[in-house]
Formats: structure tokens, sequence, C-alpha cells
């Protein structure tokens, strides 16, 4: 059955919103849907957006005032690239393509040092501490992925390791929603997304077997995307308020 591109657009923000809605759950901070947005009571985690729009054709004005705006960093997900918020101090900070991959397709071409790792999905807070510091190379951010993630049933931090139970050397994290199982934070520590795609896709694979997988990717990790059984859905941009 063909999915229309817009259908899929539409379900990869309403899975992304709710993969940050997740996320910020885990550090405390509330949020809600309304029928245009989602939005969070206060300033969302780093990386994350503080609203996300789940329709097009969003009005500008009552989207920034559901943006607390008071204190730096403010962001707004832009899903269908058609907002412009530059009246209200914002400007884009980077743009990107909604990424689908069918339920069922075929597997990835093999990727040289890929086939040797083993996944399993993160259970217990050790092992997501281990995942963390895998995912953020050092660069001190490793405190974002919080053990609340691990009691919420829609999210599962996937975790890919040499045979033999070693160290995390790929991964990602699936957020299931109700048509698609959304993926985001693919990483991998040797060789990069494209040693870290197929050792992800087989889990998704086995974990969501009748679900298409969505995301969103913009440059090189697009271009891999693609070469790994993605296609490019449509636009978003991120904007981003103040300096």
């Amino acid at each position: 059955m063909t999915t229309s591109p817009q259908f899929l657009v539409r379900a990869a923000a309403r899975n992304n919103a709710e993969w940050c809605a997740a996320m910020c759950r885990a550090h405390g901070v509330t949020g809600g849907f309304g029928g245009e947005a989602w939005a969070a009571a206060g300033r969302a985690p780093v990386y994350h957006p503080d609203a996300v729009t789940l329709e097009p054709g969003v009005d500008p004005d009552a989207l920034v005032a559901r943006v607390d705006r008071g204190s730096p960093g403010a962001s707004v997900k832009d899903s269908f690239a058609d907002v412009d918020l530059t009246g209200s101090g914002f400007r884009v900070l980077f743009g990107a393509r909604w990424i689908h991959r069918p339920a069922g397709a075929a597997a990835p071409a093999h990727v040289p040092g890929s086939t040797d790792l083993a996944w399993d999905v993160v259970r217990d807070p050790g092992a997501l501490r281990a995942w963390a510091l895998a995912w953020d190379g050092g660069a001190g951010n490793a405190g974002l992925f919080r053990d609340g993630l691990l009691a919420d049933p829609e999210t599962l931090v996937i975790a890919g390791r040499r045979s033999g139970g070693g160290r995390v050397v790929a991964g990602a994290v699936a957020t299931r929603s109700s048509h698609v199982v959304g993926v985001s934070n693919v990483f991998g520590r040797d060789g990069g997304p494209d040693a870290a795609w197929p050792v992800v896709l087989h889990a998704l694979d086995r974990l969501f077997p009748a679900l298409p997988v969505v995301g969103y990717e913009s440059g090189d990790d697009l271009a891999t995307a693609v070469r790994h059984g993605f296609e490019p859905v449509g636009p978003l941009r991120v904007w981003l308020h103040g300096g």
C-alpha cells in the first residue's frame, strides 16, 4: 500500500513531538498537545525544541504565544517549513528533511565493520549511562539521557555492541507511536552512521516489524540514511530565538 508523503510528514512530526515530550518529562518539564502544535511549558532540554508544529499553516502568533521566550535559547521545530517567525525575533537555525523507510524493506547493503555488532535494548540506569557516554563522545552532554526515559513504554534505547557483550559502539533511540516508529540520535563510534544504521535497522525490524520507520536528517547524514533505504518525504526547519 502506498502512503502519501503528506500523511508520512504528519506522522513523523507527531512522533517527533512525542519523543520531545518524553525527553521533557524525564527532565521534569511538562508540555501539552494542541490541535496544531505541541509545546513545552518551560525550556526544553538541550538539542530539543520548545514547540513542534503538527499541521501545516500554523498561525505564527498563536504558536509563539505558547513558547517561553523569557530565557535564552527558545526554539521551534517548523515541521512543514511553512511558518515565518522572523517577526517574533526568531531566525532559522537549520533545515532538514523528514525521512521514511517502509515496513519490511529489504536489509541495507553490507557495511564493513557492522556485521560483528549485536544489539540489545537498554534496560537499567548503568547501561543507559554507558550508552549516553558513547553517544556523547566526550562533549559533556551525556546527562541529557536521564533514567526516567527507561520508564517510558514507547521509548526504547538501542545499543550496538561488539559480539561478546563489549562496549557500546553504536546506537539510537526509537519512539513508537500509532502509525510509525521514529528513530533519532543515531551514532557510530567506529565508522559513523554508515556503520550504525545496519544494526539499528535490524533492531527496529525485529522490535517493530509492522511499522514504517521515520526520522529526519540533513547534509551527509541525510545521504547516509538514503543509502540505507530511506527516502526524503518533506522539509522541516528549526527556528531559534535571539542571537
